[in-house]
């Protein structure tokens, strides 16, 4: 992997665990790199099911494929903060 294929991974990581973040209601105290780090997950794993789904390759925005990002990135966040909040309360 070429160094702006990580760059843009971590950028798309970024945004997919911002969106997920912003999806949890309440206040969730995790750093940033953990955000990254769900998002970057959820965006390959959100890739995979919507390939398997047929849905990844559209014409335009791939809205299906993104909500699948973000509802994962959502589940990840809420996840991490739970466990995250009890380790370090």
């Amino acid at each position: 992997m070429a160094v702006t294929g990580i760059i843009s991974a971590l950028i798309i990581g970024l945004v997919i665990g911002i969106l997920g973040r912003l999806v949890v209601p309440g206040r969730q105290s995790i750093p940033i790199w953990l955000t990254i780090v769900i998002g970057i997950v959820a965006a390959l794993i959100g890739t995979a099911i919507a390939g398997a789904l047929g849905v990844a390759s559209t014409k335009g925005i791939d809205w299906i494929e993104l909500i699948i990002q973000v509802v994962l990135a959502a589940l990840g966040v809420a996840l991490a903060a739970g466990v995250y909040a009890k380790r370090h309360a």
